[in-house]
């Protein structure tokens, strides 16, 4: 009944599987602590593949963007590098790591233990496979899977790394086109996260006539509305 339950892909389900979320935050960067996106060990792993963003060139950036050899949000975000080397060291890095988790949730079962190819830190590929893919069983033997619900997982968390690249105000309709979701499952992932959810032209120059979706973390945390269960829940508490 419970592997049914975690099928069930609702919104009620959601909370769940969302970042840790620290309500009473006095500032947006710590309602979603970057150390529990990745931590200080998976970081420090991410330094050698995210080398290659680190010197990135505009002629490299135009040849990746043709071949689409990256996520839309991490190509224009890489014409945005910051001059100072720590900065921009972080973000290469944060992109790095960001691009990884969209791709790997277009995967449906894993069957390679290492299944984002031999560039991928071993410490990732283990994070990627423990964190946001579930078991099953198939012919008496245990496949890793990216149920929906993990899909909704890998998707807010690729939400609070976006948050943390874009000093918490992102463009949710670049991560949705890229994440390949429909607009109202996007919407109500990044409502459980406790955005704030604003229309504006495309910001990207890409499909200009229509409105994107912004999302903005910011205090106070709009109240959560709690299904009736809850509610009820917190009275008993």
């Amino acid at each position: 009944a419970l592997i049914q339950d975690v099928a069930q892909d609702d919104v009620q389900n959601v909370s769940t599987i969302l970042p840790l979320c620290n309500e009473d935050a006095d500032k947006p960067e710590d309602v979603y602590k970057f150390e529990d996106i990745l931590s200080p060990a998976e970081y420090e792993a991410l330094q050698a593949p995210a080398a290659a963003f680190v010197n990135i060139t505009a002629e490299e950036i135009a040849k990746k963007t043709e071949d689409k050899s990256h996520c839309s949000f991490v190509l224009e975000e890489l014409k945005f590098l910051p001059t100072d080397e720590k900065s921009r060291d972080h973000k290469a890095r944060c992109l790095w790591f960001l691009d990884t988790l969209i791709k790997f949730s277009y995967l449906k079962v894993i069957k390679k233990k290492y299944p984002m190819g031999p560039e991928c830190p071993h410490i990732i590929s283990r994070k990627l496979m423990k964190n946001f893919t579930s078991l099953t069983y198939n012919n008496g033997s245990v496949q890793n899977l990216i149920s929906a619900s993990m899909k909704t997982k890998i998707t807010a968390y690729v939400i609070a790394l976006a948050l943390h690249i874009n000093n918490f105000q992102t463009d949710l309709t670049v991560l949705q086109n890229d994440m390949k979701l429909q607009e109202s499952r996007m919407t109500d992932i990044a409502r459980a996260m406790r955005l704030k959810i604003s229309k504006v032209k495309g910001l990207l120059g890409l499909e200009n006539d229509h409105n994107h979706k912004l999302g903005t973390l910011s205090l106070p945390l709009p109240v959560q509305k709690a299904s009736g269960n809850q509610q009820k829940r917190k009275k008993m508490n």
